[in-house]
């Protein structure tokens, strides 16, 4: 479904924690970060989208979250001709998003990648809510900053920085030698469990005791399959 300017209509959210960090995914099977994300269907309502994607992406459920305001108007970014279909090229022009900030009213045990059979993320995280835009596929980068500038306002108790976590630049308070991705909060898995500050997990009901994967992304993402842009 696309608009008259080539345009698919999509949503992005931004899940915050108690500590006002964000969830941060791994697309599966590449080295790409990113909030979650999708289309929305014909017949539904970004919101109604937005709930729909949050379970299919994250697991949760709309009693799980509480919605703190949206972007105001459409966010657009262009996609590469690289990363589109053939016979789509010249229809298709890229994504059109409404962004939501979320706040988690659960545990981090609630969240579960897996809760369809085709999952979006192998990995995930809690980050500070300014994201490091280097480990964010470069087509997407203008839209994060905009819907991260526009939203930061509407943080609860108004903890932000407004600094952008770009290559060769540092959060104020990370300073030293541990990089932002490495001293994001541990993710408390059960109570009395704790993964080593960094850590990040693929969240599987069936197992009791997740592993540890990849501690930092590289820079750059492979291409992605068109569907998922």
């Amino acid at each position: 479904m696309l608009d008259r300017d080539g345009f698919r209509p999509n949503v992005g959210i931004i899940l915050l924690n108690q500590r006002n960090q964000v969830f941060w995914g791994k697309r599966i099977r590449t080295h790409s970060w990113q909030f979650p994300q999708g289309g929305i269907d014909r017949g539904e309502n970004p919101e109604q989208a937005m709930f729909r994607e949050l379970h299919e992406e994250v697991g949760l459920l709309p009693n799980q979250v509480r919605v703190i305001a949206r972007t105001r108007d459409w966010l657009r970014y262009e996609v590469p001709d690289r990363y589109i279909r053939r016979d789509a090229r010249g229809h298709y022009k890229g994504q059109k998003q409404i962004w939501y900030l979320l706040q988690l009213l659960g545990h981090d045990w609630d969240l579960n990648l897996r809760a369809t059979n085709h999952p979006e993320f192998d990995a995930w995280r809690w980050n500070d809510y300014w994201v490091p835009l280097d480990v964010v596929v470069d087509f997407k980068r203008g839209v994060y900053e905009m819907a991260l500038t526009e939203l930061s306002r509407f943080l609860p108790r108004h903890e932000q920085r407004n600094r952008y976590l770009r290559s060769g630049m540092r959060s104020r308070d990370s300073e030293g030698s541990h990089t932002p991705m490495q001293r994001a909060g541990s993710l408390l898995v059960k109570p009395g469990m704790e993964l080593p500050p960094g850590a990040s997990f693929d969240p599987d009901p069936q197992n009791s005791i997740p592993a540890p994967l990849v501690e930092t992304a590289s820079a750059s993402a492979p291409p992605r399959k068109p569907a998922s842009v």
